[in-house]
């Protein structure tokens, strides 16, 4: 048996028939940029996550640009974030000339801890970025509270947490802005890369529009220096269709991540941790364990596929060797990295695969 650790061939063959009309209906129109699909979609992304505005760019990590642009983050300046994520939240930071900080996550969710948030400001800091990791939010009551303390911007990270909740409000909904990534494995990804802000400040959704767009108020009429960030209207064609599936995706994900649960217990696999008040929609299902390359080896000779997220904290990469980080400096981070891995997780995968992963995975143990 070959289990991959995604089968994005199996979602789209229950959509096939839509997604290939909605293709055909956007190269019948013409229309390719800024469209019909994309004001749909961000009405759509708005309503769901419960914001005033939504704004379609070109990817997720353009999206936490133009975010960091439009509060106003510029040389000198120090935002916060998490090094156990993908590299787009410190990136953006340092590519406005700023200073990315990190402050260490908790062991038990992996997100990033609100008392490390704190000890970490200073008198340049000016935002923080949350990263709700593999799809669970972060603890926001805090770091809205301390955001207000020290009057910081604070930009959700969701670009694995679309549908997340934390005490019944939607990832994206609490912070200053939320950004979302489209990338095709995400829990709504399109065909391509794809991104969207989100927010409430009318001021800010404006900025984002005007910056994603050359920083062009009109056609050939330009205020600010801006980028090409639109997102593409057969992308957005695309993502309308798999919009309308989200919460079911994400309800099949939640349920099969409580069978790999059940089926795990009792084997020396740590399972994740859902906290109280949060809706977890498991964009991965993440398991640690010591001995992760030997189980990842012995998983891949069984035709199991794994992915292993992350292997190196942010603050250690080689590009931030200017920033002056230590290995030791952020422990639970550093430790989270060296045991960390993905099992195989969808909203299709069958149960008798599910139950052939664990079965191996016991078998390593018992060997």
């Amino acid at each position: 048996m070959k289990i991959n650790l995604l089968d994005l061939q199996a979602q789209y063959k229950t959509i096939k028939e839509e997604i290939d009309n909605a293709i055909h209906q956007v190269l019948d129109s013409s229309v390719y940029i800024l469209g019909p699909n994309v004001k749909k979609l961000e009405n759509s992304i708005a309503e769901y996550t419960g914001v005033k505005h939504g704004i379609g760019v070109a990817n997720g990590t353009d999206a936490l640009l133009l975010a960091l642009e439009a509060i106003g983050i510029q040389p000198g300046d120090e935002v916060i974030t998490t090094p156990f994520t993908f590299f787009a939240s410190a990136e953006t930071t340092s590519v406005l000339g700023a200073t990315p900080v990190f402050a260490d996550i908790l062991p038990d969710s992996l997100c990033i801890n609100p008392e490390e948030i704190e000890k970490c400001i200073t008198e340049r800091t000016k935002a923080i970025i949350p990263v709700h990791i593999f799809g669970q939010m972060c603890d926001m009551d805090k770091i809205m509270d301390i955001a207000r303390k020290y009057n910081l911007f604070v930009i959700e990270d969701c670009a694995q947490a679309i549908g997340a909740e934390y005490k019944g409000r939607r990832a994206g909904s609490i912070g200053d802005i939320g950004t979302y990534s489209f990338f095709p494995t995400k829990n709504l990804g399109g065909y391509g890369d794809g991104g969207m802000v989100v927010t409430n400040n009318d001021e800010l959704a404006e900025r984002v529009k005007l910056l994603r767009a050359h920083g062009a108020k009109e056609k050939y009429t330009y205020v600010a220096i801006g980028h090409n960030s639109r997102l593409d209207e057969l992308q957005a064609a695309i993502l309308n269709v798999k919009f309308k599936y989200i919460n079911q995706w994400n309800e099949a994900r939640n349920i099969k991540a409580k069978i790999y649960n059940d089926l795990i217990s009792g084997s020396k696999l740590v399972t994740p941790t859902e906290l109280s008040g949060n809706k977890h929609i498991y964009h991965m299902y993440v398991v640690q364990s010591y001995r992760r390359d030997e189980i990842i080896a012995f998983l891949k000779e069984n035709g199991i596929f794994t992915g292993v997220y992350y292997p190196l904290p942010v603050h250690l990469q080689q590009v931030y060797e200017y920033l002056g980080y230590r290995e030791g400096d952020l422990p639970v981070a550093e430790d989270a990295c060296k045991k960390t891995f993905a099992l195989p997780l969808y909203p299709e995968i069958e149960l008798e695969k599910q139950e052939y992963v664990v079965d191996k995975i016991k078998e390593f143990f018992n060997r």
